[in-house]
């Protein structure tokens, strides 16, 4: 009796044995993924809707039947946080393996590409690059939790701790992130278990990657690369590297401030249209640029005000307070035409102090010579109401109210005449008055 109870117990513990192995087993046993072409993408700007529709295109081009695996090649700035949550949500839903490199050597994953990099099935930094600094443009650590901009780095920093936590990453390091911008070298990223490894090359990159499990849509995926798997390079189409390249906000500035500046001058110097047609043309592209990034109207609107304080300013004597005032708005402006919440991304201050001196100087030198050239007509108004002054005819335009109308020159200079006489051309004549209302010399 003894013996059969001893026998069924060893037999139960048996079976739990089996049973609990057997779930053990499938808990972690992961799918095979044989990895027979690698395509490559790069990333080396903004992260802005072109990063987007370009990321869009080739990761939903590739395909797990045929082994497909994408590396981003990533070196950025930041972006917007909008396009950020597309892109992530686009890795999330991908039947592929999406693997971020930060490279090469002097490479950044800053802003939105570490946001993106915590959400990569694998990620890697090549040594001399950074990753960090993440907190949104104008939010720091000593913002009010009721404050607006403090719920939206609460929500980026759940975002990101929950992205890394899924792919077995150091959640905090990230969060720390958001809430402090905090940075971290290749090494220092490695030691935390920020990031999977250190691969200088694209050699090492795939060593690294072959063999690897990773988590792709709640399952767990061994990756396997196959001996000659091919690389590939795919690159943006025109219209998303037209795209990209306006909506990178030094080029859309630049492009902003040169209109402006010829604008102006068209206005100081109307009758041409050549310059404020070709200033038109650059406010157009920079519109095309403004369109998709995240655009401070107020900002805009000070740097708008600065040029109309700058063109009162020729007009009215202000003794440079309207200049003064129209500079301080270009500044402010400028620091503040992409800060948004919605915005990983800021013009540099020597950029903008290059820009300001520039238009100054534009500005300036365009003054002086409408200045000189009213100084100039004045002292020809002086220098012709003076009688007995010769010019030789040159050209007969009309004769219309008894008055005879000529064109002649005088030291060297050609104006418009009148006369009650009839001269021939080459005649020599003398200048007795000017008509002051309609620049024209009257003629003995």
């Amino acid at each position: 009796m003894f013996f059969c109870m001893k026998t069924c117990i060893n037999y139960l513990i048996l079976l739990l044995s089996l049973s609990f192995s057997n779930a053990f087993g499938q808990a972690v046993k992961a799918e095979d993924y044989a990895v027979k072409r690698f395509k490559t993408l790069e990333i080396s700007s903004s992260i802005n809707p072109a990063t987007y529709s370009y990321l869009s295109t080739e990761i939903n081009k590739a395909k797990s039947q045929f082994g497909d695996l994408v590396i981003i090649k990533m070196n950025t700035p930041g972006g917007l946080v909008t396009t950020t949550k597309d892109i992530i949500t686009l890795i999330g839903k991908s039947d592929v393996p999406v693997v971020v490199w930060i490279s090469p050597e002097g490479a950044s994953a800053t802003s939105a590409g570490a946001i993106i990099a915590s959400s990569a099935h694998i990620l890697t930094m090549s040594e001399g690059t950074n990753i960090g600094a993440a907190t949104p443009i104008g939010m720091g650590k000593d913002i009010e939790q009721k404050d607006a901009k403090a719920k939206a780095v609460n929500d980026l920093v759940a975002l990101v701790s929950s992205l890394s936590e899924s792919r077995g990453r150091n959640s905090e390091a990230f969060a720390k992130m958001i809430s402090d911008a905090a940075s971290f070298s290749a090494q220092e990223a490695m030691d935390k278990k920020i990031v999977d490894a250190i691969t200088n090359t694209q050699v090492d990159l795939i060593k690294f990657i072959d063999g690897q499990t990773v988590r792709i849509k709640g399952k767990d995926v061994k990756l396997s690369v196959e001996k000659g798997a091919a690389v590939i390079e795919a690159d943006m189409d025109p219209g998303q590297m037209i795209l990209d390249i306006f909506s990178n906000p030094m080029t859309a500035y630049i492009l902003f401030m040169i209109g402006a500046a010829l604008v102006y001058f068209e206005f100081q110097a109307p009758g041409g249209f050549i310059a404020g047609s070709v200033g038109v043309v650059f406010l157009i592209l920079a519109a095309i640029g403004f369109q998709v990034l995240p655009l401070n109207f107020g900002a805009l609107g000070l740097i708008i005000l600065s040029f109309v304080l700058f063109i009162l300013e020729i007009y009215i004597t202000s003794y440079g307070i309207l200049a003064l005032a129209g500079t301080a708005a270009l500044i402010f402006g400028s620091l503040f035409l992409f800060r948004t919440e919605n915005a990983y991304m800021d013009i540099q201050l020597p950029l903008i102090l290059s820009v300001v001196g520039a238009i100054l100087l534009y500005i300036f030198i365009v003054g002086y010579v409408l200045f000189a050239g009213a100084t100039k007509r004045k002292d020809r108004k002086k220098f012709f109401t003076s009688k007995d002054e010769f010019a030789h005819i040159s050209k007969y335009i009309r004769f219309e109210d008894e008055q005879h109308y000529y064109q002649v020159k005088i030291s060297g200079e050609t104006w418009n005449a009148k006369s009650s006489n009839r001269y021939e051309i080459k005649d020599k004549v003398k200048v007795i008055d000017q008509d002051n209302d309609k620049m024209i010399l009257i003629l003995e």
